[in-house]
């Protein structure tokens, strides 16, 4: 769990009515789970994505284990010796095409090669940005109907697979390097900026694959333009 300063709970009770102890905490996503230690870590959405860790009452314990990491919940948050405790949960399901694609993640790298190949498939539909690496990797498969539904699938998920794939256009592999720039190239408009952002650090081989690429999309980076230097002016001075 993320070891981080505090972050600081506003406590909100009923307009007009009497003052209860701590707080009701609504988060979307659960970070992490610790049955052991008694703990959970949420991600406030309210402060820009930081999260806090919880202690959890000895009494909610076994409500602890039914929670799984991205579900959401609101949590009834006390505080006892210094520490904010967990008193109570109440769990929200994780969004049903998110469960999906957990799953599809799973499946993408089971042993049997029909199975990795729907899980690329499916994961192409779902569009879920987590997919990129897994399917990335899946390029690479032994099994040749596994790489095709992977390369599919990349092209499905547009300008966010991008920046994963750029690094593989100076591949060794021959077959890598010409699927890659041909999912860059059908990705079209929406791999544009991925691709000059590239060209920033790019070393000279890579930059020049980038360029060839860029130019088969009919796109030409505009030249810098070099800064004008203002000539000084020369001024007579009176005698």
């Amino acid at each position: 769990m993320a070891d981080e300063a505090p972050v600081k709970l506003i406590q909100i009770g009923p307009k007009g009515g009497i003052k209860k102890d701590g707080f009701n905490l609504v988060t979307e996503r659960v970070v992490a789970v610790n049955p052991e230690a008694r703990q959970i870590e949420v991600e406030l959405l309210a402060y820009d994505g930081k999260t806090v860790v919880l202690d959890v009452a000895e009494e909610v314990l076994e409500d602890l284990k039914k929670i799984k990491v991205g579900d959401g919940a609101t949590i009834r948050v006390v505080e006892e010796g210094g520490k904010r405790v967990a008193k109570s949960f109440k769990i929200r399901a994780k969004d049903p095409h998110a469960a999906k694609a957990d799953a599809m993640l799973l499946d993408l790298k089971d042993s049997h090669w029909l199975n990795r190949k729907y899980a690329a498939e499916v994961l192409g539909e779902l569009k879920d940005p987590r997919a990129v690496g897994p399917l990335v990797e899946a390029l690479t498969d032994e099994v040749g109907d596994v790489r095709q539904r992977a390369y599919d699938a990349l092209i499905k998920l547009g300008g966010v697979s991008v920046p994963a794939l750029i690094p593989l256009l100076v591949s060794e592999e021959d077959e890598l390097r010409q699927s890659v720039t041909e999912i860059i190239r059908k990705i079209g408009k929406p791999a544009v900026e991925p691709l000059a952002t590239a060209l920033v650090d790019a070393d000279d081989r890579l930059k020049s694959r980038i360029m060839k690429v860029l130019d088969r999309m009919g796109y030409k980076p505009k030249p810098k333009e070099e800064p004008v230097v203002e000539k000084p002016r020369l001024t007579s001075s009176s005698t």
